[in-house]
Protein backbone atom coordinates (compact mmCIF):
# COMPACT_ATOMS: atom_id res chain seq x y z
CA UNK A 1 0.00 0.00 0.00
CA UNK A 2 1.19 3.09 -1.15
CA UNK A 3 0.22 6.51 1.15
CA UNK A 4 0.42 9.73 0.15
CA UNK A 5 2.78 12.25 1.28
CA UNK A 6 2.61 14.77 4.04
CA UNK A 7 2.80 17.55 1.24
CA UNK A 8 0.65 16.05 -0.97
CA UNK A 9 -2.24 15.16 2.11
CA UNK A 10 -1.82 18.86 3.18
CA UNK A 11 -2.24 20.29 -0.72
CA UNK A 12 -5.58 18.64 -0.30
CA UNK A 13 -6.91 21.55 1.13
CA UNK A 14 -8.60 19.92 4.49
CA UNK A 15 -10.15 21.94 7.01
CA UNK A 16 -7.69 20.71 9.48
CA UNK A 17 -5.07 17.58 9.08
CA UNK A 18 -2.84 16.15 11.98
CA UNK A 19 0.55 14.31 12.00
CA UNK A 20 0.99 10.72 11.35
CA UNK A 21 -2.03 11.06 9.10
CA UNK A 22 -1.89 7.85 6.57
CA UNK A 23 -4.08 8.48 3.35
CA UNK A 24 -3.65 5.76 0.50
CA UNK A 25 -2.86 7.03 -2.98
CA UNK A 26 -5.98 5.20 -3.70
CA UNK A 27 -8.52 6.28 -1.77
CA UNK A 28 -11.24 9.09 -3.18
CA UNK A 29 -11.79 12.15 -1.24
CA UNK A 30 -14.17 14.36 -1.79
CA UNK A 31 -14.83 17.93 -0.48
CA UNK A 32 -11.88 18.39 1.61
CA UNK A 33 -12.48 22.14 3.12
CA UNK A 34 -15.54 20.18 5.13
CA UNK A 35 -13.02 17.15 6.32
CA UNK A 36 -11.09 17.75 9.72
CA UNK A 37 -8.67 15.19 10.06
CA UNK A 38 -6.58 14.28 13.64
CA UNK A 39 -3.55 12.37 14.53
CA UNK A 40 -2.44 9.02 13.58
CA UNK A 41 -5.17 8.71 11.03
CA UNK A 42 -5.07 5.70 8.39
CA UNK A 43 -7.27 5.83 5.61
CA UNK A 44 -6.82 2.59 3.52
CA UNK A 45 -7.35 2.04 -0.38
CA UNK A 46 -10.30 2.39 -2.51
CA UNK A 47 -12.05 4.32 0.94
CA UNK A 48 -14.66 6.92 -0.22
CA UNK A 49 -14.47 10.04 2.02
CA UNK A 50 -16.99 12.69 0.52
CA UNK A 51 -18.20 15.25 3.33
CA UNK A 52 -21.57 17.16 2.25
CA UNK A 53 -22.55 20.73 4.05
CA UNK A 54 -22.32 18.96 7.37
CA UNK A 55 -18.74 17.85 7.06
CA UNK A 56 -16.52 14.97 8.57
CA UNK A 57 -14.63 14.91 11.55
CA UNK A 58 -12.11 12.11 12.04
CA UNK A 59 -10.27 12.44 15.81
CA UNK A 60 -7.32 10.32 16.96
CA UNK A 61 -5.88 7.05 16.23
CA UNK A 62 -8.82 6.31 13.94
CA UNK A 63 -8.52 3.53 11.09
CA UNK A 64 -10.82 3.57 8.18
CA UNK A 65 -10.16 0.26 6.26
CA UNK A 66 -10.40 -0.60 2.67
CA UNK A 67 -13.67 -0.22 0.51
CA UNK A 68 -15.27 2.17 3.54
CA UNK A 69 -17.76 4.83 2.68
CA UNK A 70 -18.35 7.45 4.58
CA UNK A 71 -20.89 10.06 2.91
CA UNK A 72 -24.35 12.32 3.21
CA UNK A 73 -24.74 15.95 3.94
CA UNK A 74 -25.66 15.34 7.72
CA UNK A 75 -22.16 15.86 9.77
CA UNK A 76 -20.33 12.73 10.36
CA UNK A 77 -17.94 12.31 13.36
CA UNK A 78 -15.45 9.54 14.38
CA UNK A 79 -14.11 10.15 17.58
CA UNK A 80 -10.84 8.15 18.97
CA UNK A 81 -9.88 5.08 18.69
CA UNK A 82 -12.65 3.96 16.68
CA UNK A 83 -12.48 1.95 13.28
CA UNK A 84 -14.50 0.61 10.68
CA UNK A 85 -13.40 -2.79 9.54
CA UNK A 86 -13.31 -3.21 4.83
CA UNK A 87 -16.51 -2.55 3.23
CA UNK A 88 -18.33 -0.39 6.04
CA UNK A 89 -20.68 2.31 5.10
CA UNK A 90 -21.67 5.41 6.90
CA UNK A 91 -24.91 7.38 5.58
CA UNK A 92 -25.72 10.86 7.02
CA UNK A 93 -28.33 10.73 4.08
CA UNK A 94 -30.98 8.78 2.28
CA UNK A 95 -33.44 8.81 -0.21
CA UNK A 96 -36.71 8.31 0.66
CA UNK A 97 -37.97 4.51 -0.02
CA UNK A 98 -41.52 5.15 0.19
CA UNK A 99 -42.26 5.87 -3.15
CA UNK A 100 -43.14 8.88 -2.26
CA UNK A 101 -40.84 11.05 -4.87
CA UNK A 102 -38.32 10.01 -7.27
CA UNK A 103 -34.61 9.09 -5.87
CA UNK A 104 -30.69 9.32 -7.00
CA UNK A 105 -28.62 12.03 -7.56
CA UNK A 106 -29.63 12.78 -11.40
CA UNK A 107 -32.85 14.28 -10.33
CA UNK A 108 -33.34 17.50 -9.36
CA UNK A 109 -33.82 17.86 -5.50
CA UNK A 110 -37.70 19.37 -5.88
CA UNK A 111 -38.47 16.02 -7.13
CA UNK A 112 -36.98 14.33 -4.46
CA UNK A 113 -37.04 13.64 -0.18
CA UNK A 114 -34.02 13.16 1.02
CA UNK A 115 -33.22 12.65 4.75
CA UNK A 116 -30.25 13.91 6.31
CA UNK A 117 -29.04 13.14 9.84
CA UNK A 118 -25.66 13.67 11.78
CA UNK A 119 -24.03 10.24 12.70
CA UNK A 120 -21.98 9.78 15.52
CA UNK A 121 -19.18 6.81 15.86
CA UNK A 122 -18.13 7.47 19.74
CA UNK A 123 -14.71 6.86 21.10
CA UNK A 124 -13.17 2.84 20.98
CA UNK A 125 -16.01 1.75 19.06
CA UNK A 126 -15.32 -0.76 16.16
CA UNK A 127 -17.71 -1.59 12.91
CA UNK A 128 -17.60 -5.14 11.78
CA UNK A 129 -16.78 -5.46 7.68
CA UNK A 130 -19.66 -4.94 5.35
CA UNK A 131 -22.10 -3.24 8.20
CA UNK A 132 -24.24 -0.63 7.01
CA UNK A 133 -24.80 3.05 9.36
CA UNK A 134 -27.99 4.76 8.61
CA UNK A 135 -28.81 8.55 9.19
CA UNK A 136 -29.31 9.74 12.37
CA UNK A 137 -27.55 7.14 14.53
CA UNK A 138 -25.29 7.30 17.50
CA UNK A 139 -23.00 4.81 18.57
CA UNK A 140 -22.03 5.59 22.05
CA UNK A 141 -18.34 4.94 23.58
CA UNK A 142 -17.47 1.23 23.37
CA UNK A 143 -19.98 0.17 21.16
CA UNK A 144 -18.77 -3.16 18.87
CA UNK A 145 -20.69 -3.92 15.57
CA UNK A 146 -20.79 -7.33 14.39
CA UNK A 147 -20.21 -7.54 11.04
CA UNK A 148 -22.88 -7.88 7.60
CA UNK A 149 -24.52 -5.68 10.72
CA UNK A 150 -27.35 -3.02 9.61
CA UNK A 151 -27.10 -0.49 12.23
CA UNK A 152 -30.27 1.84 12.33
CA UNK A 153 -30.84 3.09 15.75
CA UNK A 154 -28.88 4.27 18.28
CA UNK A 155 -26.37 2.07 19.94
CA UNK A 156 -25.62 2.68 23.68
CA UNK A 157 -22.45 2.15 25.55
CA UNK A 158 -20.19 -1.16 25.96
CA UNK A 159 -22.72 -3.31 23.92
CA UNK A 160 -21.93 -5.65 21.52
CA UNK A 161 -24.38 -5.36 18.16
CA UNK A 162 -25.10 -7.83 15.39
CA UNK A 163 -27.86 -8.30 12.83
CA UNK A 164 -30.27 -6.63 10.65
CA UNK A 165 -31.45 -4.69 12.15
CA UNK A 166 -29.10 -4.41 14.52
CA UNK A 167 -29.45 -5.73 18.31
CA UNK A 168 -27.91 -5.36 21.34
CA UNK A 169 -26.16 -8.87 22.33
CA UNK A 170 -24.16 -8.73 25.21
CA UNK A 171 -22.40 -6.54 27.06
CA UNK A 172 -18.44 -5.49 25.60
CA UNK A 173 -15.59 -5.36 28.29
CA UNK A 174 -14.16 -2.13 29.22
CA UNK A 175 -11.01 -2.99 30.10
CA UNK A 176 -10.18 -1.33 26.69
CA UNK A 177 -10.12 2.26 28.66
CA UNK A 178 -7.18 0.92 30.79
CA UNK A 179 -5.68 -0.26 28.17
CA UNK A 180 -6.12 3.38 26.60
CA UNK A 181 -4.37 4.69 29.76
CA UNK A 182 -1.39 2.80 29.81
CA UNK A 183 -0.91 3.46 25.72
CA UNK A 184 -1.34 7.35 26.68
CA UNK A 185 1.55 7.27 29.79
CA UNK A 186 3.93 5.14 27.56
CA UNK A 187 3.73 7.48 24.99
CA UNK A 188 3.53 10.57 26.59
CA UNK A 189 -0.35 11.64 25.15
Amino acid sequence: MAFLSREQVQSMGFLRVGHNVLISDKASLYNCPNITIGDNVRIDDFAVISAGEGGIVIADFVHIAVFSLLTGAGRICMDSFSGLSSRVSVYSSSDDYSGGSLTNPTVPDRYKRVVSADVSIGKHVIIGAGSVVLPGVTLEEGVAVGALSLVSRNCTAFGTYSGVPARRIKERSRELLEVEQRFRLEHGL
